[in-house]
């Protein structure tokens, strides 16, 4: 059996189908001794074209050990749904398990996300951390301040 990586379009309004149509392409697959080796859904993505009027569609990637056969069916199944926009088959000298580039690249735009809010988080957090007595006198200290600068530009102007 041979190695395929196999990249599949999905138009956007049929996003919510994409898991149910994995686990189809997966079982066709499994059902006849082939192996997948890797599935990932790299969600929605911008299109580098448009594609039957569409800016944005949904981008699964697999990796399959499979024969001929039934490279066939999924050739067919991808042929004749409606849903699947495009799809690209390429031979792979061997199986492949790790993470895709595009796959990492999200991670890491998710990692750094997640440590923005938290410092967003910390942030506010120490603000609550003042007591109600001492964010008052700082905030009287800081309008007696700006009293001071108005009085002071309302006599040189006159």
């Amino acid at each position: 059996m041979r190695h395929y990586e196999i990249v599949f379009i999905v138009h956007p309004d049929q996003s919510e189908q994409v898991p149910a149509m994995i686990e189809r392409y997966r079982g066709i697959v499994t059902a006849k001794n082939g192996n997948v080796h890797r599935v990932e859904d790299w969600g929605r993505r911008q299109l580098a074209y448009l594609i039957q009027k569409v800016h944005k569609a949904h981008y699964v990637l697999m990796n399959v050990e499979c024969d001929q056969e039934i490279l066939n069916d999924l050739e067919y199944a991808f042929k004749f749904s409606d849903a699947i926009l495009r799809h690209l088959i390429v031979r792979m000298e061997g199986p492949v398990t790790e993470p895709s580039p595009m796959l990492q690249q999200k991670e890491r735009a998710d990692v750094a996300e997640d440590l923005s809010d938290d410092k967003g988080r910390s942030a506010t957090a120490n603000e609550s951390d003042k007591s109600p007595e001492k964010a008052e006198s700082e905030s009287d200290a800081a309008g007696a301040g700006e009293g001071e600068k108005e009085a002071g530009t309302a006599n040189t102007s006159v």
